[in-house]
């Protein structure tokens, strides 16, 4: 059964940083890029960040690039996104998703940034 469960999301302050975490689990996860998305309300989802299946190649949106990084354990089968500097407009539901043979999506964690 795959598995891709999302954590680390929350409210934090603009300028804070919140660490995501994707546990990933089911299938051979050292086989598949890694992506985190991003869906704010009424927008359409968007691709934050990509790691390649050794961690070697990573791309990055343009409104995130300096601010966020994109990390992966292939032992531990997790996938992180280190969130820096944040600002109000990166709040949205954040997903991890796996591809390679097949694609496969996490359920989402919400990150709110907020005063």
């Amino acid at each position: 059964q795959v598995q891709l469960v999302e954590s680390g999301g929350g409210l934090v302050q603009p300028g804070g940083s919140l660490r995501l975490s994707c546990a990933a689990s089911g299938f051979t996860f050292s086989m598949y890029a890694m992506s985190w998305y991003r869906q704010a309300p009424g927008k359409e989802r968007e691709l934050v960040a990509r790691i390649s299946s050794a961690g070697i190649g990573t791309i990055f949106a343009d409104s995130v690039k300096g601010r966020f990084t994109i990390s992966r354990d292939n032992i531990k089968n997790t996938v992180y996104l280190q969130m820096n500097s944040l600002k109000p407009e990166d709040t949205a539901v954040y997903f991890c998703m796996a591809r390679w043979s097949r694609e496969y999506w996490g359920q989402g964690t919400q990150v709110t940034v907020s005063s």
